[in-house]
Order: C-alpha cells, then structure tokens, then sequence
C-alpha cells in the first residue's frame, strides 16, 4: 500500500490520547497502525475511525522486543514505510509512599514508559533511515510530571524526565539521517488515567483537590500541528494542558 501520503505508528492507541490522536491522523489521510496491548480496545478504536484499509490492529506490549520488531514488520508489510511514530503507551504506579512502592511496580513504569519509547524508537529509526523518501517524526508523549512532580509519583516523573533526555538525544542522532523528533507534555488530558482527577488527587500540601481536566481532542490536534510541519521543522517541546489544573505554582 505504496499510494498512501503518510502512514503513522500509534502506542497505547486502545484509549484517551492515543486513540483521539489515532482518529485525527485518520481523518487527515494517515494510515495509521494502532498498537496497544488491549485487542478490544484496538478494535474499538478502528471501529470508531471506519478507515477500512487504512487502519492496522496490532496487539503490542511496549516492553518486549520482540513484540515492538513485529509490529514495526506488520506495519511496513502492510503499508510500505514510516512517517510519523507517536510515542505514546505509558502507565503509573500505585500513588504510595515511596519506601513502600513494590520493585514490581517501579519496574512495570520504568520499562513501560522508558524502555518502551526506546524500543520502539530502535525500530522506527531502522525504517527511517533506510526508506525512500529518507527520515521521517518521532513524537513522544512526556507530561508536565516531565517538570515537576505530584506527591508518590516517583516512578512516573523519574520515567517522565528521562524522556525528556531521549527525545533530546533522539533529536541529535536523527539529525544527519532527517529524523525529527519532538515532546509534547500534557497536563490532565481526559483519559482513564486521569479519571481520579474528578473524584480528588492528593496535592503537594497533602490536600485532596479535584482538578480540571481537557478533552483530549486538543492533544490530538497539537499533535497534527507537530506533525504537519515537514522535516526541516520542528516542535521540540510543546505543553498542552488543562488551564485551570494546578500547575503554574503547584505546591
């Protein structure tokens, strides 16, 4: 499937983010292949978008690579190339005191979050840079815990500030081979990750407060804009977030 304009790899598009952004790349023309590691999600995600054969379900978990190398596979069998990887899957932690945070679950985020952008950034640059047109957009999914912290985050934000540092060192080694690479951090995207913002989320004075939150929508249509510039430009960082939520001055 050669004719297609662009075609995108989307993580953790089974839900919130990643399957909003997955609709507006659809609606844009894309093709887009959806990852995640909830095959009903990824099939109402497609169901959703009605794309026909410009939709691919791939059942993915992030943190085996041998999972992350078939998908890359499926999607270059299926359509031809690589444009646009969005960086997106990504889980939390149990909001406890950090002495009393099981190694299980700091591993379960850590290779999530990090290892899975990394792995999953491997592939795409493999594809990159040896395809006709050269290059093509990685975009990862920070947050504004990329920033600063919420209280028993420590998985979240360590995972969160380190990629930042590989969407910092992504840009510089796809430089020479016309790979962009940019961050967008979001602050309360509607999601199931942030449903408990609604109910009340502890706060740095140890309060409990219910936060705003944003359509993800918006996210999406940030991430079009970074992905519609061509490859001699670039959003390095952008942050998208809710107005209202506690951020500027948090704590």
């Amino acid at each position: 499937m050669t004719d297609l304009a662009k075609v995108a790899i989307i993580t953790g598009a089974g839900s919130g983010v990643g399957r909003a952004v997955a609709l507006a790349l659809l609606n844009e023309g894309y093709a887009v292949a959806l990852a995640g590691r909830r095959t009903e999600a990824l099939a109402d995600t497609a169901a959703e978008a009605g794309a026909g054969s410009r939709v691919l379900a791939v059942p993915t978990d992030v943190r085996e690579p041998a999972s992350v190398q078939a998908l890359f596979n499926a999607t270059i069998e299926r359509f031809g190339r690589l444009d646009l990887l969005f960086n997106n899957a990504g889980v939390g932690a149990p909001p406890v005191p950090l002495e009393e945070l099981p190694f299980e679950a700091w591993q379960q985020v850590v290779d999530t979050n990090l290892t899975g952008i990394f792995l999953c950034t491997q592939e795409a640059f493999k594809i990159m840079k040896r395809q006709s047109p050269r290059g093509g957009r990685i975009i990862n999914n920070g947050s504004i815990s990329a920033h600063v912290p919420r209280p028993h985050s420590a998985p979240y934000t360590a995972t969160k500030h380190a990629v930042t540092g590989l969407t910092r060192a992504t840009s510089l080694d796809g430089r020479a081979f016309d790979i962009a690479c940019g961050q967008i951090d979001i602050g309360n995207a509607e999601s199931p990750m942030t449903a408990r913002m609604t109910a009340g989320i502890t706060q740095a004075d140890g309060k409990v407060a219910v936060e705003p939150v944003m359509a993800a929508e918006h996210v999406a249509r940030a991430v079009l804009y970074m992905a519609s510039l061509p490859l001699d430009a670039n959003v390095q960082f952008m942050t998208v977030m809710a107005t209202k939520m506690p951020y500027i001055g948090r704590g």
